[in-house]
């Protein structure tokens, strides 16, 4: 069991903290949010009042943060976590950032002697509470072994994608690819429903075929047509439209650097920002389903 820093309480960021107090590690944790922090303190968690307090003495050092900003917030500058940091600290950043900022931290991390992995996940909200995410990791192999046993705890599909930054480019492939399947069901969905099917027996049907896809068999975005998914909590929970759109963009950012050929992507990106500009940013980017209905 390893003495266990966790910063960053939110959607994902919680239930993950609370696994990892499930598996038996000791846990400490900071958030801005006072509330996330005494759900956590309740559940067995220490809490700290700031973030290098926090640190202090981890073992293993974990961050979910919005964005790429606070990423490089936390860890870098004249006050960043990597100037006071032990050696001997693994530090594991599961935010979904551009591979290049995963790359500056992981540099300066190296010339501190610590050892870092990016490791953004997959599986949403319903994943980080049931335990079952997928984490894709890029860094030494060396740290990748010994972050394993703590990801495990947190999750049921552990990946080494390869060197630094690799987890991210690997995170934005797919939910670059999750954005394009979304549409592709809300917009077949909605077809049929104009066809006068039924959305449930048509999803059934897809779901048996050729077309059966993740979105379709395992998070419908149709309401009422699958318990459990945000489709059927007027899109409540789950993966926000702004987190879609801000992944998208920064798979779109990455393809024009490396000159990637990206149509699908590229109108999925444009397709939830709007979809978010007309207030739908707090949603289940499932909502998008909402688009097609009209509505």
């Amino acid at each position: 069991m390893a003495n266990i820093t966790f910063i960053g309480l939110g959607n994902m960021g919680g239930p993950m903290a609370l696994n990892l107090l499930k598996a038996g590690h000791t846990v400490t944790v900071f958030d801005l949010s006072e509330e996330a922090m005494t759900t956590l303190k309740d559940a067995g968690a220490n809490t700290a009042p700031s973030i290098h307090d926090a640190a202090k003495d981890a073992e293993c050092l974990i961050t979910m943060l919005p964005a790429g900003e606070h990423v490089e917030a936390v860890y870098l500058g004249d006050d960043g976590l990597l100037n006071t940091l032990s050696s001997s600290t693994l530090v594991i950043d599961s935010s979904t950032i551009a591979p290049e900022t995963a790359r500056v931290v992981a540099e300066k991390a190296v010339k501190q002697d610590i050892a870092f992995l990016d490791a953004p996940v997959s599986g949403g909200v319903g994943g980080a509470k049931a335990g079952t995410l997928t984490f894709i990791c890029g860094g030494e192999q060396a740290a990748f072994e010994r972050a394993k046993p703590i990801l495990e705890g947190m999750g049921k599909n552990i990946f080494h994608a390869g060197p630094h930054g690799a987890g991210q480019v690997a995170k934005l492939c797919n939910n670059m690819l999750l954005a394009i399947l979304m549409n592709g069901t809300c917009e077949a969905l909605a077809l049929g429903a104009k066809n006068g099917l039924d959305p449930a027996v048509l999803s059934e049907i897809m779901r048996q075929s050729s077309g059966g896809n993740w979105a379709l068999n395992v998070y419908n975005p149709w309401p009422g047509v699958m318990d459990g998914v945000p489709a059927s909590n007027d899109y409540q929970g789950g993966f926000l439209v702004d987190l879609m759109s801000k992944d998208l963009g920064l798979a779109f950012d990455n393809a024009v650097k490396n000159k990637a050929p990206i149509p699908m992507g590229s109108l999925a990106r444009n397709l939830y920002s709007l979809h978010g500009q007309q207030g739908n940013g707090r949603l289940d980017f499932s909502s998008i389903q909402r688009f097609y209905r009209g509505e």
